[in-house]
């Protein structure tokens, strides 16, 4: 009898676990149907471009390729200055960073409008490194924020917990790929809340 009501419980238990994992991927769907995909129409100062995986060819994968066109189109728009965001990962024959530029220059971007973070392993370092490579805009400049879609309420939030007048341009994604980004996201929100609202010593 006590082993069935412990499955009982633990059974309501998972259950409520789902359901409230369901709701949040809800959630981020519905901020993520906010967030532009065209930059024409909006202003900024600054782009700030989050890094993505790098073959071990040095080229940038596809999601960071998709990453790097959303900012060139929006640099072609307003040519302002560019921070590229990502350090050496394993199997990264160099910076995310510095293959990021090498991509941006060959497509026409000088190289005097971009500056480059080479340290950052995540985005809440990204967004700190990147803060301090603007420090010289006037305060209250709008930056535009570029990332994956998926990716780009949860960026464009922690960029905002750190004082950025932030504007967010979501890069779209291969729809084989929405599932797993998703799910992952969705895990990488309850992080960021718990490291919000609870001080949970989390990793961002």
């Amino acid at each position: 009898m006590i082993l069935q009501r412990l499955f009982r419980v633990a059974g309501w238990i998972l259950l409520a676990g789902i359901l409230i994992y369901l709701i949040a991927l809800g959630v981020l769907c519905i901020r993520e149907s906010g967030i532009p995909k065209d930059p024409a129409g909006m202003m900024y100062d600054a782009i700030v471009v989050l890094g993505a995986q790098v073959t071990p060819e040095g080229i940038p994968s596809l999601q960071l390729q998709s990453r790097l066109d959303a900012a060139r189109q929006a640099w072609n728009l307003h040519p302002v200055p560019v921070v590229l965001c990502g350090a050496q990962g394993k199997n990264e024959p160099d910076t995310e960073a510095a293959v990021m530029k090498a991509y941006l220059t060959a497509s026409g971007i000088p190289e005097d409008q971009i500056r480059m973070d080479t340290e950052s392993f995540n985005t809440r370092q990204n967004l700190n490194n990147a803060g301090k490579l603007l420090s010289d805009l006037q305060p209250g400049s709008v930056i535009l924020l570029v990332t994956s879609d998926y990716h780009a309420p949860r960026a464009a939030a922690m960029a905002r917990d750190a004082g950025w007048n932030v504007r967010a341009l979501g890069s779209p994604c291969k729809p084989e790929y929405w599932l797993k980004n998703h799910l992952r996201e969705t895990l990488a929100w309850f992080k960021y809340w718990g490291m919000k609202y609870f001080s949970l010593p989390l990793d961002p």
